[in-house]
């Protein structure tokens, strides 16, 4: 019998998976270790289908019709913007004016089920009127990548 061990090592935690060769995968000697949470409670009780995460949440956002040509372009700038201050940007709500849905509809309900902090915008100009709802600034940060 030949035991195995494998660490893992993320930021602000430590994974370390041991199993002898004959058991089974079922998930005996698994260790998980957090050093703390960003709140100071060391208690980290995660809800349901909640993930674990070490970097604060974002969204992008962006309106197909506003972007044009120039969307590649503009998912590409959200992503480095994102990247560049610490988030994990865990998607990119592009908005099509042409399927009648309302504009931020699907960005609030991520925001909400992934618990997302900020969202990242091209610029105001993707927002009706170019002005940012008071609904969005009410549960997320604002970031704008020009000007930023």
């Amino acid at each position: 019998m030949s035991s195995r061990t494998r660490v893992f090592v993320f930021p602000g935690g430590l994974l370390e998976v041991a199993a002898d060769s004959d058991e089974a995968d079922d998930g005996t000697g698994i260790y998980l270790e957090c050093f703390g949470s960003s709140d100071g409670n060391d208690d980290m009780e995660l809800q349901e289908g909640e993930v674990m995460r070490y970097r604060p949440t974002a969204l992008g956002y962006l309106r197909m019709d506003v972007s044009g040509i120039g969307q590649l372009w503009d998912e590409s700038r959200i992503r480095q913007t994102a990247t560049r201050l610490g988030f994990d940007l865990a998607a990119i709500i592009l908005y099509d004016p042409l399927t009648g849905r309302p504009p931020l509809a699907r960005l609030k309900a991520q925001a909400t089920r992934l618990r997302a902090e900020a969202v990242i915008v091209p610029g105001l100009t993707h927002f009706e009127d170019g002005r940012i709802p008071p609904a969005i600034t009410l549960k997320l940060d604002v970031i704008t990548v020009c000007p930023e």
